[in-house]
């Protein structure tokens, strides 16, 4: 490593941008029961199998307002074919509130394999990394000491918003984890609406909603890929121009395309919503 602060300074605010990278990766392709030990899925399922109790309530509920709504009298209750749909509606939503965690865990699955897919095809087993040019480095160490002032301040200005920018996107990643486990703890509830015709508009949309947070996986992923062919080329380096132009330029570039792959993770949830008409 180089003895120069600058280059120590700009080395570390890249390594942390590398390693908040490379985590993302790593948590795209974790299921959530691994996550953090599977200590938080441990209550997540114990939220869901408690709120399933009152999903069956629910269940009731909407069936009977389902009924009072879509029958106008109790003679048409006594056709078989309404009684028979009736029933049949009531089965499936009972079994969707019962196996409700089974079916998302299977949609989770075939998003997780999309992603996979993604990740395979592109030939990237981990995102690359950015490395600070040995021109740049060069061109560092030759300055004396009151040459290197200028690049201080540039070095500070460029790494501060390097390390703001990796936990922005990180953060970002985090709170797709956490909405994937609110939305497995509350099922039951929004479920339960699929047993009445007039609120089963509330069950599809809960169901849209999350294979839209689960198929953002994949949009991030996607992000990563591109990020990583941009990286792969790293900006041209003019070595006939002062160091302080060099790091400007050079930490401008890579800040702009950090800065539109931390915009694309997230819009991530965005892009996928328009997807899918929400």
């Amino acid at each position: 490593m180089s003895e120069s602060w600058i280059i120590q300074n700009l080395e570390n605010a890249l390594g942390v941008w590398n390693d908040k990278l490379a985590e993302i990766w790593q948590l795209i392709t974790m299921s959530p029961s691994a996550f953090k030990g599977g200590t938080i899925w441990g209550i997540v399922l114990s939220v869901h199998g408690a709120l399933q109790a009152i999903g069956y309530a629910l269940l009731v509920l909407f069936f009977t307002m389902g009924v009072m709504k879509t029958c106008g009298s109790f003679a048409e209750l006594k056709r078989p074919e309404q009684a028979i749909k009736l029933f049949i509606r009531f089965a499936i939503a009972k079994g969707v509130i019962s196996y409700g965690m089974d079916l998302m865990l299977a949609l989770m699955n075939i998003v997780q394999g999309i992603t996979g897919t993604i990740m395979n095809s592109s030939g990237f087993g981990t995102p690359q990394g950015t490395i600070l040019p040995t021109e740049i480095v060069t061109a560092v160490e030759a300055c004396s000491f009151f040459e290197s002032i200028p690049l201080w301040a540039v070095t500070l200005i460029g790494s501060l918003f390097i390390w703001i920018l990796s936990f922005v996107m990180i953060l970002t990643v985090y709170g797709r984890f956490f909405r994937l486990y609110m939305y497995t703890a509350i099922a039951p509830i929004p479920l339960s609406s699929f047993a009445g015709e007039p609120t089963q508009s509330i069950g599809i949309s809960f169901i849209k909603s999350y294979a839209a947070v689960c198929l953002e996986g994949a949009v991030i992923v996607m992000s990563c890929i591109i990020f990583s062919v941009f990286a792969a080329s790293p900006p041209v380096v003019d070595t006939s121009a002062v160091a302080a132009s060099m790091i400007w330029s050079y930490i401008g570039e890579v800040i702009f395309n950090m800065l539109v792959l931390v915009g694309t993770i997230k819009m991530s949830d965005r892009v996928v919503r328009e997807m899918m008409g929400l």
